[in-house]
């Protein structure tokens, strides 16, 4: 029954899509007759869809993979060598957590527009990395950290150092939380709305999150078109994590268990 409350209106905006604005008007909870897939097609045929779709895979795959690479790099210090402070290191990356983009939007707005980067991409994705980074730290730690002594040893005593280890042996055994933490990345970037609010004040910059507010306001007497943007707008983030759930589930409990 939960499952059920929490798609309903997801199947809603994607039937909504296949309706005429009479159909609608007429019976709001009826089905399609008869189907209508021109909303669909008006959407996909238009160039504002599809540039708002590069912008935001730009933006999330660039997310991605700074926050991946800068992670791991900073949770294979922290997991794999003792020095002064790193418990320290590590308990301020974990108070992280308890600051979200929202409490320091206005301060990043300032930072943001004082170093030039406003309607830019780089403007969203840099403060995304930032914000991301205590979240991959927290799940990456303990999987470097459950790597035995004895394989780094070995490693060493065959020649391979530092950097050689990092590449050949951590990153492939860490793999399911790095998979984990650049799911988690994609998703919850490709869904951010507030901090392009701010920061993207240009419709050739707008993401997808931006873009179906801003095609509301555009078409806000057509409905039926409405509901076809916004269920195309869902689809890469739903096909994306229905493929890799079962990832994010192992990654997650094996962080748990590390």
């Amino acid at each position: 029954m939960l499952i059920g409350a929490m798609l309903a209106p997801v199947v809603y905006i994607i039937i909504g899509g296949f309706r005429t604005n009479a159909q609608i008007t007429t019976d709001p909870a009826g089905w399609p007759n008869p189907w209508n897939v021109n909303n669909y097609l008006d959407v996909l045929g238009g160039e504002v869809f599809w540039r708002e779709v590069i912008n935001s895979t730009v933006v999330a795959t660039s997310t991605t993979a700074g926050v991946v690479t800068l992670g791991l790099m900073t949770s294979f210090i922290l997991a794999r060598y003792r020095f002064r402070g790193r418990g320290a290191m590590y308990s301020l990356f974990a108070a992280g957590l308890m600051f979200p983009l929202t409490v320091a939007i206005t301060p990043l707005y300032i930072l943001v527009k004082t170093v030039g980067l406003m309607n830019t991409l780089p403007g969203v994705i840099l403060p995304q990395i930032g914000f991301a980074i205590p979240m991959t730290i927290i799940i990456l730690v303990p999987f470097l950290r459950a790597i035995p002594d004895e394989i780094q040893e070995a490693a060493a005593i065959d020649g391979c150092g530092r950097l050689g280890f990092f590449w050949r042996m951590v990153l492939p055994l860490s793999m399911p939380g790095v998979i984990t933490v650049a799911i988690l990345t994609f998703i919850a970037s490709w869904n951010s709305y507030l901090l392009p609010l701010f920061i993207l004040n240009r419709e050739t910059t707008f993401t997808l999150p931006l873009g179906v507010q801003a095609f509301a306001s555009q078409y806000s007497v057509d409905t039926a078109k409405v509901l076809a943007f916004t269920s195309l707008s869902m689809v890469p983030a739903l096909v994306f994590f229905s493929l890799f759930q079962r990832r994010i589930v192992g990654g997650l409990t094996g962080a748990v268990k590390g």
